[in-house]
């Protein structure tokens, strides 16, 4: 949960709430709009009976929207609150405004489910092959002295229940080849194309030139860093460009 999306929802949702009840109307207008509407339109006009109802749906969206947020809150909790929150809140919320509520609390509620597969066993056909001779007076087919070769089906791998284990993931990337730089924490395009320009071109390695070499670093990897050419993730791979 992000502390900071969790706070600016709480006070806009306590500032709605402010809002409402300075300017609720009176529990006398609110219970004549509800008992006799009618009697309301004729005696006082229309505006007499939207202002209260248009309050009564305004304070019942306020109430829908707090309850579905702080279930959204106590939903990734562990043990049965979390549990029970997670429940309730697929009878409050449908699933787009789940996302809706998921993102102001800066909570994710997504899940990845586990799939193995399996591939089936092969199985191998018998084949028979009978080969005749023809008789000596050419009247007939002597099978007896013809051979019969049988192949019987050969024996099939043994299933298992347990699903293959996938490979064990490295904790550290692969060394990059040459001319790539793999992001660890704390790099920034500047210092690597310092670095970069420190190898190729010493005599180069100025303010001017260390900006034009990170804005190529960048144009040469917009696939992979993205529109924000500060925000580097550790373990991206990164292209270098052409050489100065």
């Amino acid at each position: 949960m992000t502390v900071r999306r969790w706070a600016a929802t709480t006070a806009v949702m306590a500032l709605v709430g402010w809002a409402l009840a300075v300017l609720a109307p009176g529990a006398d207008a609110v219970t004549a709009a509800l008992t006799g509407p009618q009697r309301v339109v004729d005696t006082a006009g229309t505006d007499a009976l939207l202002v209260p109802l248009v309050w009564l749906l305004a304070a019942a969206c306020w109430v829908w929207g707090t309850v579905g947020i702080a279930l959204t809150a106590l939903s990734v909790r562990t043990g049965l609150v979390g549990r029970v929150a997670e429940a309730l809140l697929g009878v409050v919320l449908p699933a787009g405004l789940r996302r809706v509520a998921a993102v102001a609390v800066g909570v994710s509620l997504a899940t990845v489910p586990v799939v193995a597969t399996a591939a089936p066993p092969t199985t191998t056909t018998a084949s028979t092959t009978a080969t005749a001779s023809p008789g000596a007076d050419g009247g007939g087919a002597d099978v007896g002295g013809g051979a019969v070769q049988k192949t019987g089906p050969t024996s099939a791998p043994a299933w298992s229940d347990v699903a293959p284990v996938p490979p064990a993931v490295p904790d550290w990337p692969a060394a990059p080849s040459s001319g790539e730089h793999v992001v660890l924490r704390g790099d920034c395009l500047w210092d690597i194309a310092a670095t970069w320009l420190a190898e190729h071109s010493p005599a180069q390695v100025t303010p001017a030139a260390t900006a034009a070499a990170a804005d190529a670093w960048w144009r040469a990897n917009a696939d992979v860093i993205g529109s924000d050419p500060d925000l580097l993730l550790p373990g991206q791979v990164l292209r270098a460009p052409a050489a100065p």
